[in-house]
């Protein structure tokens, strides 16, 4: 018996965004049930953005697309798309074949990571500024050099 070469796909899936916002989990477990199916190995998955889609299907008009890397038999991907299409959860997948990306390619983030670190950092400047500017100490300037602060002993 022969057996099958594994190649490394990358599979973009398409979810509701209201169904990914209220149980993120039954998303993760979907498509890791779908691929485990097609004895698919999972290198990452990741959400990748949530977008408004340019057409609605069904009658959702807002989607997640998760990220997903994985290694698996060329002969089983008619079965992954098979199976999102019967899926409940997930609207569309599209499978591209990635046999030359590097784990560094992989890893690299994605739009939602980087909006996420970038909110998280201006909730951490606006947070700081506002430190600033309730700042109650009656040195008009935070300076650690004491030279020009008079007392009334002088």
């Amino acid at each position: 018996m022969e057996t099958a070469v594994k190649r490394l796909y990358e599979g973009l899936f398409l979810v509701d965004s209201a169904i990914a916002a209220a149980d993120w989990q039954l998303v993760t477990d979907t498509i890791n049930r779908i691929l485990a199916k097609a004895e698919a190995e999972v290198v990452s998955l990741h959400k990748w953005d949530e977008r408004k889609l340019s057409y609605d299907i069904g009658k959702v008009s807002r989607g997640t697309y998760i990220l997903v890397y994985f290694n698996c038999d060329p002969l089983r991907i008619h079965e992954i798309e098979r199976d999102v299409q019967l899926s409940e959860t997930l609207l569309r997948v599209m499978i591209l074949r990635t046999d030359r990306m590097s784990q560094e390619d992989i890893e690299k983030p994605t739009p939602m990571m980087v909006a996420e670190t970038q909110a998280q950092a201006a909730a951490e400047a606006q947070a700081r500024a506002e430190a600033d500017a309730t700042d109650d100490d009656d040195d008009a300037d935070d300076d650690f050099d004491d030279s020009d602060d008079r007392t009334d002993d002088d």
